[in-house]
């Protein structure tokens, strides 16, 4: 059995990510998303074990010193990470696995898997970047200048992804994405492993 592709994909908050995986696995089979487990308190709409592994700081700190994750970062103030036995399972059946994390986890997960394949989502401007976070209405003012602030500094690092999305119109960046993925199944090595045994009927070997 081939292995599954593990793909980053990293964006600031605001950025659309979340929206653009979720219509990207209602379109494909086969592919997943990695559910991080984080210290942060859920926000109104979320559950346990669907958007995240809510989880408490101890418990975190325990996991994360036995090896547990196979990246972990601290991000406003609270921990991410993601478990590197669910990623090597799923990697294995032949799925693919989606990352959402960011750059700081994409550089430790690049490190670990020279073969994934990095994306990076920007917003067509700061102007809509800034809108996006405050149309959530969760936040204060101070809240979000902060967070357009944070998505600065973190839109800084885009080149060391292997793809670049400007999400301004979300179908077209959706049918980016989607033809990534597709591009990357039919790469070389994974077809000569999917196609093994037609590859050798065709050319007699």
């Amino acid at each position: 059995m081939h292995s599954g592709t593990l793909f980053i994909i990293s964006a600031p908050s605001g950025a659309g990510k979340t929206s653009l995986v979720a219509a990207l696995l209602e379109q494909l089979a086969q592919i997943t998303v990695s559910i991080s487990h984080t210290t942060r308190a859920p926000r109104p709409g979320e559950s346990d074990g669907v958007n995240y592994h809510f989880t408490d700081r101890e418990q975190f700190t325990q996991r994360r010193r036995a090896g547990d994750f196979l990246e972990w970062a601290e991000v406003h103030g609270n921990f991410y990470g993601t478990s590197k036995q669910w990623v090597d399972d799923t990697l294995a059946t032949g799925s693919d696995v989606i990352l959402e994390i960011d750059y700081q986890g994409a550089e430790q997960i690049r490190a670990l898997y020279p073969a994934a394949v990095s994306v990076f989502i920007l917003p067509p401007s700061l102007a809509a970047l800034r809108q996006r976070l405050d149309g959530r209405g969760q936040d204060s003012v101070a809240v979000i200048e902060a967070r357009v602030a944070a998505a600065q500094a973190e839109m800084r690092h885009y080149a060391a992804a292997d793809y670049l999305i400007i999400n301004d119109e979300f179908a077209a960046a959706l049918a980016e994405l989607h033809a990534l993925v597709v591009a990357q199944r039919l790469a070389m090595p994974r077809q000569q492993a999917a196609h093994a045994t037609l590859l050798g009927e065709l050319t007699d070997h």
